[in-house]
């Protein structure tokens, strides 16, 4: 886990014993701090905040802070003596901290004195024997450091999030002695949506008896890969996959669902949050289709009109608008006799080769990327919209499947084509297991040999899949770099983008949307999308009691979540939603520029419109 920033509050827990750094039961005058267990029933847990500052040798230091008091962790005049908690002075070197992580271990720190490098133990030998158990109570000092001193290992343990909605009370049926019954209000585990809470949706409301998982809704079933929910270039859908595009380049968005052996149709959007009750067919299947084939749909030449690609058997397949609006089969040859997923094409596998339709040059026409076995292949579009042969060998020999390549796998190692240096050129950036690598391109679009970058977001820090651990590139400020946002184990983490392919160390900026507050990629949705509308992403989870949403605040840290739709959940309560049966996503349906959620339900489309106002008098 990275450092936490001072916006969470998180308990200091000694990484041998379990117990949590406090005072003692009955505290004195001095101060002084000990470890010690807190059981259910008794006071709370002494919580802290991490606050960074700057030494005067210019090094990165923390004044730790008591949450409650508002003072700081300090180093004891005594040489051996106890560590103290005293009234904050600032600049003074005796109540500034390193967090240094212990290589290897992680979510472990050793918490080491600015003043002398001495760091933080517990006054016992704990290796002395199990003879000698550690006892509550026990004082924490200052030592050498040791590295097999187990007791000099701690762990920032994030408190228990922030949570501001209200129970439910629901009507609880009570049987009596005679038979007679009658009925009390009781207590539901389900929750209702935050008083005042900002952003706002709507009660669900059922628009459309069709496109659903139930028999009497077409009986829907995503076969295939399926869009992301905030369906970001480069993602693909298989049959039965259902979606929310600009079919016709402008808001509001339509239904878009892939029907096996009859193409792409479409349920137009009204206008007013609902849509068509017909629909038409927007693309028909190829006579050549496969149900292995992925398709997307894109603005592929810059023109304002979307078509489809299709990453087909023997290569991508490439549907332009017609005036009508419609798209013509991609019958006859393909545009491209590679990425495809027969041996002729190459044989890219979606369960091992990711492949991206990215403006790579910034010419506004999308390229074709891909990760395969040996490395990244690339495939530019010229002003005629054809895409160029692949070249003999790959542009840059990594970010691929193969040991030689760097044995990048697509469950474990998220890769992303983004511009992090402002050039208008995309970089190659992914998360292998030791951290962060980064691949820049140049002017000639080159791209350079890859550059280590960050000691995070990998698999050793506890990044487990991508599908767990959610990570996302982009500006997490209005007029800021590039970030690295991602769901970790504690919660949201952020790396600030540098503007020149690096980033800043990352920090936890929220104890929430994390496995350790019961978010999971197979009961979950968590993603990225400007809700309200100020520019800045905010952070949309579909958890078990509905739709949380966590404001983003413009310095790239977020509010506190706040349950702002009590639907499109996993509970009962909530709809009884489930990964791979029932896509939902945030989109404009009603050309107003705020997202609304849409969600494809057992009997059919559900809707919540987002209440956000946009502009508001004081």
């Amino acid at each position: 886990m990275p450092v936490p920033t001072h916006e969470v509050k998180v308990e200091i827990v000694n990484a041998a014993t379990g117990k949590i750094l406090g005072r003692r039961a009955a505290p004195g005058a001095d101060g002084a701090l000990v470890i010690r267990e807190f059981p259910e029933d008794g006071p709370a847990p002494e919580q802290w905040q991490i606050i960074p500052v700057q030494s005067a040798q210019d090094e990165q230091v923390y004044v730790i802070r008591n949450a409650t008091g508002g003072k700081v962790l300090e180093q004891p005049a005594a040489a051996d003596g106890g560590v103290r908690q005293e009234d904050a002075a600032e600049g003074r070197k005796s109540q500034q901290w390193r967090i240094v992580p212990v290589e290897g271990e992680a979510d472990h720190y050793v918490l080491e004195s600015a003043a002398d490098g001495t760091v933080l133990v517990l006054d016992h030998d704990l290796d002395a024997g199990p003879d000698e158990p550690v006892r509550n109570g026990t004082p924490v000092v200052l030592r050498a450091y040791d590295e097999d001193a187990a007791s000099q290992r701690w762990r920032l343990v994030p408190a228990e999030p922030e949570r501001v909605s209200d129970p439910v009370l629901r009507w609880a049926r009570l049987g009596h002695w005679n038979g007679r019954q009658s009925w009390r209000l009781a207590p539901s585990r389900a929750l209702r949506p935050a008083p005042g809470a900002t952003p706002a949706f709507s009660d669900l409301l059922l628009v459309l008896d069709r496109f659903g998982s139930d028999k009497d809704a077409g009986g829907w079933k995503c076969e295939g890969v399926v869009p992301s929910p905030g369906t970001q270039p480069g993602w693909w859908a298989g049959p039965g996959a259902r979606f929310l595009a600009d079919t016709a380049g402008k808001a509001p968005a339509d239904i878009v669902a892939l029907k096996p052996a009859k193409g792409a149709v479409t349920a137009a959007a009204r206008g007013d949050g609902t849509f068509d009750d017909e629909e038409r067919i927007l693309h028909p299947s190829a006579s050549s289709a496969d149900p292995a084939d992925l398709w997307t749909l894109a603005d592929i030449r810059g023109e304002g009109k979307p078509g489809f690609v299709v990453l087909a058997t023997d290569g991508v397949r490439v549907s332009t608008q017609n005036e009508d609006g419609t798209l013509a089969a991609a019958d006859g040859e393909p545009a491209l006799k590679a990425f495809g997923h027969g041996d002729q094409a190459g044989g890219w596998l979606a369960d091992k080769h990711p492949r991206f339709l990215a403006d790579t040059t910034g010419s506004g026409r999308l390229d074709i990327v891909g990760c395969h076995d040996d490395g990244v292949w690339i495939s530019l579009q010229d002003e005629e919209g054809k895409f160029a042969p692949l070249p003999a060998e790959p542009a840059l020999k990594a970010f691929g499947h193969d040991e030689k390549a760097g044995g990048w796998l697509a469950d474990k190692h998220p890769r992303f084509l983004a511009d992090t240096t402002g050039s208008g050129r995309l970089d190659i950036v992914g998360c292998h297991d030791d951290g962060v690598w980064i691949s820049l391109q140049d002017e000639e679009g080159v791209f350079a040999e890859p550059l280590y970058v960050l000691d995070d977001f990998g698999t050793d820090q506890g990044w487990a899949s991508a599908g767990e651990h959610p990570r996302f590139l982009l500006k997490a400020t209005r007029d800021g770099a590039t970030d690295i946002i991602g769901f970790g184990s504690h919660g949201v983490v952020v790396a600030r983008g540098r503007g020149d392919g690096t980033f800043e160390p990352s920090k936890l900026v929220l104890n929430d949307f994390g496995t350790a507050q019961g978010w999971t990629a197979t009961k979950h949705l968590r993603f990225l999308a400007d809700v309200s509308g100020d520019g800045t992403p905010d952070i949309v989870g579909f958890g078990d009691e509905g739709v949380w949403v966590s404001h983003n605040l413009g310095d790239g840290t977020f509010e506190q979540a706040q349950l702002v739709c009590r639907g499109f959940g996993h509970d009962d309560d909530a709809g009884a939603w489930r990964i791979g049966h029932h896509p939902r996503f945030l989109a404009d349906i009603t050309g107003d520029g705020r997202v609304d959620i849409v969600g494809f339900g057992g009997p059919g489309v559900y809707v919540a419109r987002n209440l956000y106002r946009r502009f508001r008098t004081r």
